[in-house]
């Protein structure tokens, strides 16, 4: 049996792991959101690929004004995020994805590719 020298097998392996990392590279992409709702609205970004969510898991981000807002989030390119909106102190009012990222929505998400998206005009919802 022939013997391998252990030296001649780490370039190869450390190549291999460099280069599988590689594949995942990050990108920014800008969610463009305003808000014509009465009310004051709350929205987050939910990847449909990863467990994460911009801001953060127990924070969103506050819309009350009638502006257009820029969200840019990083995230891997090839990656699908969603947006989930909803009116403050309301879940059951809500645009995309909705409060926790569950409601299916047809045009709320985007595939991450290091660009930015139309603006989203968030209209007051009807109740659900």
């Amino acid at each position: 049996m022939k013997k391998i020298p252990v030296m001649g097998l780490l370039p190869a392996l450390l190549a291999v792991v460099l280069g599988a990392s590689s594949n995942a590279a990050a990108d920014d992409e800008t969610f463009r959101v305003k808000s014509m709702a009465e009310s004051e609205v709350q929205i987050k970004f939910f990847s449909q690929d990863r467990h994460v969510v911009w801001p953060g898991p127990d924070e969103h981000y506050t819309l009350s004004d009638y502006g257009e807002h820029a969200f840019r989030l990083r995230c891997v390119n090839g990656e699908k995020i969603c947006y989930g909106a909803w009116v403050s102190g309301d879940e059951d009012r809500y645009w995309g994805a909705g409060y926790n990222g569950s409601e299916g929505c047809s045009s709320c998400c985007v595939t991450c590719q290091g660009g930015q998206t139309t603006t989203y005009i968030l209209r007051d919802p009807v109740r659900r």
